[in-house]
């Protein structure tokens, strides 16, 4: 069955991203420690890398800012979690494996679309390694001198005065990272919710952001925000900041659009068309 209504794009108040953060968090507190693993398990990531690349810092700049572009997907288990907050259904690590199991499974369609959230996951993959290695090679190629540790990023590229090296970073990951955010801002909460394509999905998160480009706008340097926070705390702040922006993210959807006219999906039935 192909959906052919359209959704209803709504349009939002300047204030609404803080109130997603506030029912964010109240999603944490109905779900416990199952939202916090999600955290503590991108934070263990996010440790190792640094422990890998402590001496190449070049290279872990763009990394971490990397994971904001992939970080849509890391978060498919909170909306999850906060849907099914929604509807009255049990939260638990059982739900979770439950709905990443779903998007691999095959034969559930007849028109062979399956696999959407890691098709989808791949596209977000290959423009955050296309980020890092971008980030890499401007900074390799236009540092004056070698970047190996962080100071060295804050002195001479962060605070240098005689270059633009970190203007153009800023600029040219803004521009990498915004149609990646327009396409995926509520991309992947309304596939989880609703049986539709990719490209429907896709479509549908760039009208929200187009009809609503100032308060999304914010909601993108929240997230920005909170998440330079959550690095700069050792990563620490990981910890609870990604459960926060991705329950929050569910509530994004739900405010900014109207999908009732589309065939909503039953609890594991995401990777089903």
């Amino acid at each position: 069955m192909k959906p052919t209504a359209a959704p209803v794009i709504r349009t939002i108040d300047l204030h609404q991203p803080m109130r997603w953060l506030v029912l964010g968090w109240r999603d944490i507190g109905r779900c416990g420690w199952v939202s916090f693993a999600h955290g503590l398990v991108l934070t263990v990531v996010g440790l190792g890398l640094l422990l890998l690349a402590r001496h190449q810092f070049w290279w872990l700049a763009g990394a971490f800012s990397g994971l904001l572009v992939v970080g849509p997907v890391l978060a498919t288990g909170l909306y999850a979690l906060s849907r099914a907050v929604e509807r009255g259904e049990a939260t638990s690590w059982r739900l979770v494996l439950k709905t990443w199991l779903s998007w691999r499974r095959h034969g559930n369609s007849r028109d062979g679309k399956d696999w959407r959230l890691v098709q989808f996951g791949l596209l977000l993959g290959l423009a955050g390694t296309g980020w890092v290695l971008t980030s890499a090679a401007l900074i390799t190629l236009m540092s004056p001198v070698p970047i190996e540790q962080p100071l060295d990023f804050l002195r001479h590229v962060v605070l240098a005065r005689d270059n633009w090296l970190f203007e153009v970073w800023l600029a040219l990951g803004g521009l990498m990272a915004a149609p990646m955010f327009a396409s995926s801002a509520i991309a992947i909460p309304l596939l989880l919710d609703r049986r539709i394509s990719v490209l429907q999905a896709v479509i549908t998160s760039w009208e929200a952001v187009l009809n609503n480009p100032v308060p999304m706008a914010w909601w993108a340097t929240l997230i920005m925000g909170f998440t330079l926070l959550g690095l700069l705390s050792a990563l620490l702040g990981l910890i609870a900041v990604m459960p926060m922006l991705g329950h929050a993210s569910w509530h994004a959807y739900r405010d900014l659009v109207d999908a009732s006219a589309w065939p909503e999906r039953t609890t594991g039935q995401a990777g089903a068309y």
